[in-house]
């Protein structure tokens, strides 16, 4: 059937359709389709895992979810696209490790990593391991504060950037164990790692999966993993808590954002939703294969881990002596 209307009639028309799209909570939610925002560049670290869990939403949810890569600013420019969305559960947005790093570096932040979304759920928790060079003489976390501390200043640890998670990790490190070591900022975690292979930087924190292979084939040293627990793919490897770093925990996430003001029922069913797919074996396999668990919680539990990580790393730009912009 053709609709005609007049001029003035399609713009009250197409004013009722909008007001309809945006009211919120609606009772038939999702009754279109979902974006969710990644605020980093396509094929990086969270490509396949937004993929995954867009896939599995649209199942679950029965409408398609559009992974939107919008990258820049240090994923600033995407998460403040989803903090001026409509709050209606339409626009999500996936976060990792650097937006809870980001307030404590930045005054300029054009939005409020708290005020300004709803927390949706965990999703992901990675692995990071302490990796050095084979011709380091020290084959445990022990014998590395033990080094350190003869050479303050002279032992070197690289990362992806400057402000970035690896960074930081490293200058977690360096506060709880008292060691003084130079931190040698690289344009990627790709290119530090070669360097501590071919050992012009002597160690650093990379994810897991990448460590891995180069662990076994021996051009790598693993010596602590930063986690609560063991890893299944490197299980000779302690944690650095059990290498003698009591609460020594350093491990990357992600989690998925609303806006604010996103009606608690949209939020309760997106994390219903959640929280069920990461539960499917599906997930788990995929997920295990990126050396990433799976995880899920309520909305109140992540917001206060966000809350938690905030000040944690704040702690840490501050003890660093980071300059923030």
């Amino acid at each position: 059937m053709v609709f005609y209307a007049s001029g003035a009639q399609l713009l009250v028309l197409s004013a009722a359709i909008g007001f309809a799209a945006c009211a919120p909570a609606q009772q038939d939610y999702p009754n279109r389709p979902i974006r969710l925002v990644v605020p980093y560049p396509a094929g990086g670290p969270l490509d396949p895992v937004a993929r995954a869990i867009g896939q599995k939403l649209s199942e679950v949810l029965s409408q398609p979810v559009v992974v939107d890569f919008r990258a820049g600013a240090t994923g600033s420019i995407g998460a403040d696209n989803v903090a001026k969305a409509a709050p209606d559960g339409y626009t999500l947005l996936l976060i990792a490790s650097s937006f809870v790093i980001a307030p404590s570096l930045s005054t300029k932040l054009p939005f409020d990593p708290i005020k300004d979304f709803a927390a949706v759920s965990l999703t992901t928790t990675g692995h990071d391991v302490l990796i050095a060079h084979v011709g380091l003489p020290a084959k445990s976390v022990k014998e590395l504060i033990a080094l350190a501390k003869e050479r303050p200043g002279k032992l070197t640890f690289g990362s992806s950037g400057t402000g970035g998670p690896l960074h930081l990790f490293g200058e977690l490190f360096k506060s709880m164990t008292g060691t003084d070591m130079l931190h040698v900022p690289y344009k990627g975690g790709g290119p530090a790692m070669a360097d501590v292979i071919g050992g012009h930087v002597d160690l650093m924190f990379v994810g897991l999966a990448a460590a891995v292979p180069h662990v076994k084939n021996g051009k790598l040293r693993a010596l602590g993993v930063a986690s609560l627990e063991r890893v299944a793919s490197l299980p000779e490897v302690p944690t650095i808590i059990e290498a003698g770093v009591p609460g020594f925990v350093a491990n990357p996430f992600t989690g998925i954002l609303a806006p604010a003001a996103t009606p608690t029922a949209v939020i309760t069913k997106l994390n219903a939703a959640l929280v069920q797919i990461l539960q499917t074996q599906d997930i788990k396999q995929r997920f295990a294969a990126w050396d990433v668990e799976p995880r899920g919680s309520s909305p109140a539990q992540f917001d206060a881990y966000l809350r938690e990580q905030i000040a944690k790393w704040a702690k840490v730009v501050k003890i660093a002596g980071l300059k923030t912009e």
